[in-house]
């Protein structure tokens, strides 16, 4: 019998989260017997029980938080109870071994709880550091909600056997200030898989008859920047005179709505499309007719130190991208990307345009970028640090499994 890890994660369905796919795969293809509990998608995702490759996916109806904090505490009081319940449920079918909660929120620490008093070891996949994504996304500094936000990440590296880092910044944080030793703590990047990112002839007809084509590909929530990227295009065309360049938005999240009532109040709806979620296809397509990429994720506290996925997908395409100056951006861009500092978006729309004007240099960068991705942050090599990691977690952690 193989070692059951049930996988934990609030934010995104399974499998649109594409991070939380791609580890469950992997454990699968390792051995590993994997259930996630997770919430429904909007529009896809919406069985309430699937098995996907080898996944077992149980999902539960939630609505995305509205309306500030008070939104958040009944997603997460929802969430939580419904995570609980179907946690439960798996352990009651048999052994559970490791639990790995993914946050955000920082709360998932308390199922985890439930399920050692049989035995079950508890991994934590340190996605997003809440404390700072309460300071870039609330007004209220660091009152109340922030410091309830350090409790509890103080409460789950507490409680963690182990701890999964997206990049070094956060490795450093779970150290620092989560006190866990710097050996129970690995490095396991979200990085593209290349099979999945793969070049397709690029297709004129996404120009829409423009000359130059723009695209961004990721989430569209409140921190996520895509209202500066279009107050970006709407200074591109109405400022610096460009009428040459289509842009497509692949992607979806709470903020979806509001972005697209922006490019009509900004005036840019006409050369701004947005896809919603697309398959792998038409991302592929996209991304090879691409000239230039966007990753407007304003600089604040949590961006500056996040990994962002858009970016080394990007780079995995072989496009050159314009980013905000993130201390992340440039450790996994490098060359491949320009860095506007402040975010600037008039500086932003410059630097697509500058682009735009030199194909030499889009050539250049982007195979910069596509060497970096293939020789150091692609998902075979975040794969075999999962896998390793995994293998010492149920070596030194969990008792040998009978039967």
């Amino acid at each position: 019998m193989s070692g059951h890890i049930l996988i934990l994660v609030e934010n995104l369905s399974v499998p649109f989260d594409r991070r939380v796919w791609q580890e469950s795969r992997a454990l699968v293809a390792a051995g590993y017997r994997v259930t996630v509990i997770c919430p429904m998608g909007a529009k896809a995702d919406r069985e309430p029980e699937v098995t996907l490759e080898g996944v077992r996916i149980l999902r539960y109806p939630l609505r995305a938080a509205t309306g500030g904090p008070a939104g958040y505490l009944r997603e997460y009081s929802l969430a939580l109870w419904h995570t609980l319940r179907l946690a439960l449920r798996v352990r009651r079918e048999g052994p559970v071994h490791v639990v790995q909660a993914c946050n955000p929120p920082d709360l998932l620490f308390l199922v985890a709880l439930v399920l050692r008093v049989g035995g079950t070891r508890f991994v934590f996949d340190h996605h997003d550091l809440v404390p700072e994504l309460f300071l870039s996304r609330f007004t209220g500094g660091k009152g109340a909600l922030y410091r309830a936000s350090k409790l509890l990440e103080r409460l789950t590296f507490a409680f963690a056997d182990a701890v999964i880092s997206t990049n070094e910044s956060y490795r450093r944080a779970a150290i620092d200030r989560g006190g866990m030793a710097p050996d129970r703590v690995r490095v396991v990047r979200s990085a593209p898989d290349l099979s999945r990112f793969v070049p397709r002839p690029p297709d004129p007809a996404l120009k829409r008859g423009k000359r130059y084509l723009g695209a961004y590909l990721g989430v569209m929530g409140p921190q996520d920047g895509v209202d500066y990227a279009l107050r970006a295009v709407a200074y591109l065309r109405d400022t610096l005179g460009r009428d040459d360049t289509h842009f497509v938005f692949m992607g979806g999240g709470d903020a979806f709505e509001d972005l697209v009532a922006l490019s009509k109040e900004l005036g840019v709806a006409d050369i701004v499309e947005f896809t919603g979620r697309v398959p792998d296809e038409f991302v592929q397509t996209c991304l090879s007719t691409a000239d230039v990429c966007l990753s407007p994720d304003p600089k604040n506290p949590l961006n500056d130190v996040s990994t962002m996925n858009k970016v080394v997908e990007y780079m995995a395409m072989s496009r050159p991208l314009v980013s905000f100056d993130l201390i992340e951006a440039r450790v996994s861009a490098g060359a491949a990307a320009v860095y506007v500092p402040d975010n600037d978006e008039a500086g932003f729309a410059a630097a697509i345009g500058a682009l735009l004007d030199d194909p030499d240099r889009r050539a250049r960068m982007g195979a910069l970028g596509r060497e970096r991705v293939e020789r150091e942050l692609s998902w075979d090599t975040s794969r075999e640090n999962l896998v390793d990691f995994y293998a010492g977690v149920f070596r030194t952690s969990v008792p040998p499994i009978r039967g």
